[in-house]
């Protein structure tokens, strides 16, 4: 039946993380207790008064088509978020309101990559990024950094990949999968770079901007670093994760305006505008009381600095610690030797299968050898995976 398919969608696998989640959720339905360590979604309710705002409009009767883009309300509270938090200015034709961050890059992709295209990406990465590049017909540039190098592209490494047909260029911080954060430094060191060759879009995944513990810095993406690169960044940010609303589907990109209305244009051919009521509660999750946050971060410190310790007593484990979002990410080649296993692959599946945890394999992330634990889920489920992973 694969003749009736495109050839782009054979180019691509299906989302990983979603397919750990499905298995678990299949295995749940069979009656097997899983201790689920694969999605990277908050076990926190969405907060009381983002829940009201839903359902008020609701009442109010806010359930009809929106501007493509967004309410210009919505639009407003993100101008105003951007210009509060990250003393960066942009116009309402520079925002856009998509059904999750995840549609916001695939606008992108879709708005400004042609066939013959590079697109330069670290890894590890986010598992979407080289397929939404695929379905672009451009092509993925894999970077490796590892372990020893904190999971960091260098500007050595930026400089040294960049061709003639480099368009974007991708960068992530805090990480998924790794929690790394990088420095004000280290970004200054990679614009330098960037501003080399002013033809390279740049696009900096902010969505895990408040789920941040850096002790020596505030946050900072490469733009706030260096505004000359402005008018070629695009920011993708939203309110999945800082608010536990990953269900409400709503994230939001700024930047250029041609780009940005190109990105509309992609919207307004495929899911036009996001939910309605999804963008009322987004609009209180911005204005409302923003304490959610700081309860939030410190749990997930208390479980990343728990987590971290546990995995690093377990023989074959080796852990590094990170500094934000809320994901481990160690190396376990040592524990798959030990297990008389392949790879991190036939590692998640035993996991999933014997001990019923549910990770994503390293190799999904573009990093073979590695496994990522996420600790979004509660400190029970975490310490009965350690002692799982300890008994073996």
């Amino acid at each position: 039946m694969s003749a009736y398919l495109s050839d782009r969608i054979q180019k691509i696998k299906p989302s990983a993380t979603l397919e750990v989640t499905a298995k678990a959720n299949e295995l749940k339905s069979q009656g097997i207790q899983i201790i689920s360590m694969g999605s990277g979604e908050p076990d926190f309710d969405t907060p009381k008064n983002i829940q009201r705002a839903a359902i008020q409009a609701i009442k109010n009767g806010q359930t009809r088509y929106t501007m493509v883009d967004g309410t210009p309300i919505l639009k407003k509270a993100i101008i105003d978020k951007f210009k509060r938090e990250n003393s960066l200015t942009y116009t309402n034709t520079e925002v856009i309101v998509s059904s999750g961050g995840k549609q916001v890059f695939y606008n992108l992709c879709q708005a400004v990559l042609n066939k013959g295209d590079e697109v330069i990406i670290t890894a590890p990465f986010w598992v979407s990024y080289p397929d939404m590049t695929l379905l672009a017909d451009a092509t993925p540039i894999i970077i490796t950094t590892g372990l020893e190098q904190n999971f960091k592209i260098t500007p050595k490494q930026l400089e040294s990949n960049i061709t003639n047909n480099t368009k974007l260029f991708v960068i992530n911080s805090p990480s998924n999968p790794t929690g790394v954060v990088y420095s004000k430094a280290e970004l200054q060191a990679l614009a330098n770079i960037l501003k080399k060759y002013p033809k390279i879009l740049i696009i900096t995944d902010d969505i895990y901007e408040h789920i941040h513990w850096n002790n020596n810095e505030n946050f900072v993406n490469i733009v706030m670093v260096d505004k000359t690169l402005k008018d070629r960044t695009i920011i993708l940010n939203g309110v999945s994760k800082a608010y536990a609303m990953t269900g409400w589907r709503i994230g939001y990109g700024a930047g250029p305006k041609n780009i940005i209305q190109a990105m509309k244009k992609i919207q307004g051919q495929s899911t036009s505008n996001p939910c309605s009521i999804s963008q009322a509660a987004a609009l209180e999750a911005l204005n409302g009381d923003q304490s959610i946050i700081n309860i939030m971060v410190r749990a997930f410190k208390k479980r990343h600095d728990f987590i971290v310790d546990a995995l690093n007593t377990i023989n074959g484990i080796e852990c590094p610690k990170s500094q934000g979002a809320f994901y481990a990410f160690p190396r376990v080649e040592g524990l798959i030797s030990r297990l008389g296993l392949k790879n991190d692959i036939e590692l998640s599946t035993y996991c999933l299968e014997i001990l019923n945890i549910a990770l994503v394999p390293g190799s999904d992330f573009g990093m073979p050898g590695y496994i990522r634990f996420s600790f979004a889920t509660n400190m029970d489920n975490i310490r009965k995976a350690i002692d799982k992973l300890s008994k073996v």
